[in-house]
């Protein structure tokens, strides 16, 4: 063609978010000449929403991003203004870390990393089309054209477009054919994923309005400190390495008037007038849907955050909204503090083009195109953590299938990534899909205090953890393992001094001739390993992380043998593997929606087949008994 520019590269990467970000870092790291492209270099990892990365269920993504080698947890690291660990006063499941960042400073310090990345170009222009081509019966991924005309010719290709296809920023009568922020949305590309047969849907999510902090009452609503022990993100960190100053956030609520305002402006509100077609988050929705759903609540919390250390502006946590922007300022001065509340960006919901994720493999490879991969929302997920694990997983399986190598694919047993990416693949989520700690089944074994015990060693294998970072993750583990075993063989007697220490800590004292172990004593609800240590004599200077899994593994250890069982159960039918080519119309016994289901979604083993919408345990029999002739 006339005035194309024609340059190689081994992979594109198509968007510069979180995923894209992740999925370029991966592949250049793992060696290969990487290109990605944005509508703007300066939305590179920019961060459209809400200001922080981690919290509940989300802190245990990242955590196993990093456990694998992924940069989001260490960019966290350097950025954040207040770190705060969720839900510590439940079990160690459910822990969240979460931490604000600010804004500005973690664009800057992703974009220094990924510009500074060996075998990785960065490019601000707008891909229009996928080129692919037929080769015994499978069509792979040729090139990547942009709007310009310029082809780039690429072996593999990873699509981490966000929310800009076709988005549309709307609030009250306001509708503006924009991706977030006001940037250029990406008009084109959606074009050519039909013209590939890849099923398109739309989906709508929002954001709050952002506040100026000078106009804001602090004194009138609840502060909200960060914690005085700050937990890294990245396993690389340690808590004196990342120690800062951190900034404190605030937290005030709705009330009667604030509703009263929606409700009397409810038909202006382009969710309800209809103006929105696409579907939003059933999980984070805006605070005119709230109240609509909840008439019987008066009053919802809103968390108010800042958006960095260079700016006064705040952002409302709570309170997404679409309502014109008259409406907006009227609710917003209904709350304590907000009485003379500045708008600096008003509120809006954004709708774009995603893809129906049934299409892709666990791999997150389309089904039926070689080297074409999707992270992050166009695969119809939602937030900066879930989009960031997508494109570390697109990235490297798109790296190592380029080199000829076995990709990765987490199990639900393995990690909240797997759980994320296979939830997407076999259940057709009819909006974004939010990552939530209810999600995953064998949680107490998925903490985020031990991803690096269950990831680091595929990170390294991988080659995205450093020899170094593996050696210093080897000698924590072997740590562990000996202290444990150390507690299982100290034995503690009933002295009087030991009985005097257990009754002062509303535990039984031990019966004359009746000693116990270290570890039964840590067993015990009301004790831990820290509180113990007066009466340990022997115990041996050890790290915080260490010190933290010895107690958990002690403390719940016939609870993990449980779900350990779980998970043996649970492998035997994911290691029932289904041909690539088996034919469900051929199978006797099946339902029809079942066998229409598993022609479409192509369940790699028993396990996934199970978990489609549709197939029933007695559908699973049938394939089993079918399987075995």
């Amino acid at each position: 063609m006339d005035n194309c520019v024609y340059e190689k590269y081994d992979i594109a990467i198509v968007g510069a978010g979180h995923a894209g970000c992740e999925a370029a870092l991966a592949a250049a790291r793992l060696g290969l000449k990487t290109i990605m492209f944005t509508v703007s270099v300066d939305s590179v990892a920019m961060m459209p929403c809400n200001p922080n990365i981690g919290g509940s269920s989300k802190g245990h993504l990242v955590c196993e991003l990093d456990a694998l080698g992924g940069e989001m947890g260490k960019n966290i690291d350097k950025t954040y203004i207040q770190s705060r660990m969720l839900n510590e006063s439940k079990g160690p499941a459910v822990h969240s870390l979460r931490a604000q960042a600010d804004k500005q400073a973690y664009i800057r310090e992703m974009r220094k990393t990924l510009e500074n990345t060996e075998n990785l170009t960065i490019r601000q222009a707008e891909v229009a089309e996928i080129l692919v081509e037929e080769e015994n019966g499978m069509r792979h991924v040729t090139a990547v054209k942009t709007v310009s005309g310029a082809t780039y010719d690429v072996r593999r290709a990873v699509l981490c477009t966000g929310v800009y296809l076709k988005a549309r920023c709307i609030f009250g009568e306001v509708s503006e054919y924009t991706g977030p922020n006001g940037l250029k949305a990406a008009n084109h590309l959606t074009a050519s994923l039909i013209d590939l047969k890849i099923p398109v849907k739309r989906f709508k999510t929002g954001t709050p309005a952002r506040v100026d902090g000078r106009s804001v009452d602090f004194s009138k609503m609840q502060i909200q400190e960060g914690d005085g022990f700050v937990r890294p993100f990245s396993f690389s960190n340690e808590p004196e390495d990342i120690k800062i100053d951190q900034v404190p956030c605030y937290l005030t609520y709705t009330n009667e008037e604030t509703h009263q305002i929606i409700r009397e402006n409810i038909d202006r509100s382009p969710l309800f007038s209809g103006a929105i077609k696409g579907t939003g988050p059933r999980y984070c929705p805006s605070i005119e849907d709230k109240v609509m759903r909840f008439p019987d609540k008066d009053r919802h919390q809103i968390f108010v955050e800042p958006e960095g250390l260079y700016t006064n502006e705040v952002y409302l946590s709570g309170m997404s909204s679409s309502m014109p922007e008259d409406v907006q300022y009227r609710m917003i001065r209904t709350m304590p503090g907000f009485e003379h509340a500045s708008i600096v960006r008003n509120a809006y919901a954004i709708e774009y083009d995603c893809i129906d994720a049934t299409a892709l493999k666990s791999t997150l490879e389309f089904k039926d195109i070689k080297g074409l991969y999707a992270a992050g929302q166009i695969n119809g997920s939602s937030g900066y953590e879930e989009a960031a694990v997508q494109g570390f997983m697109a990235g490297v399986n798109a790296a190592l299938s380029f080199k000829g190598e076995e990709e990765v694919v987490l199990s639900r047993s393995d990690a909240y990534i797997g759980v994320l990416i296979d939830d997407l693949v076999t259940k057709e989520s009819q909006e974004p899909y939010r990552m939530m700690t209810s999600r995953a089944e064998y949680r107490l074994l998925l903490r985020q205090d031990n991803a690096d015990l269950r990831l680091r060693e595929i990170g390294h294998r991988i080659g995205l953890v450093s020899d170094a970072d593996y050696e210093k993750f080897l000698q924590k583990k072997a740590a562990i393992d000996e202290e444990a075993a150390r507690l299982e063989s100290t034995m503690v007697g009933a002295t009087e001094k030991t009985n005097e220490f257990l009754i002062a800590h509303n535990s039984d004292p031990l019966k004359e001739g009746h000693g116990v172990s270290m570890s039964d004593l840590i067993k015990r609800p009301e004790l831990s390993y820290e509180i113990l240590a007066p009466i340990d004599k022997k115990r041996p200077e050890l790290s915080w992380r260490v010190r933290e899994q010895v107690n958990i593994r002690i403390k719940y250890e016939g609870y993990i043998k449980r779900q350990m069982i779980q998970v043996e159960q649970f492998k035997k039918l994911e290691s029932r593997r289904i041909p690539e080519d088996i034919d469900y119309n051929e199978i006797k016994g099946l339902r029809l929606e079942a066998r229409q289901k598993l022609s479409r979604i192509r369940p790699a083993n028993i396990g996934q087949a199970g978990r489609i919408s549709g197939v029933s345990p007695a559908d699973v029999n049938v394939l089993l008994v079918y399987l075995k002739c």
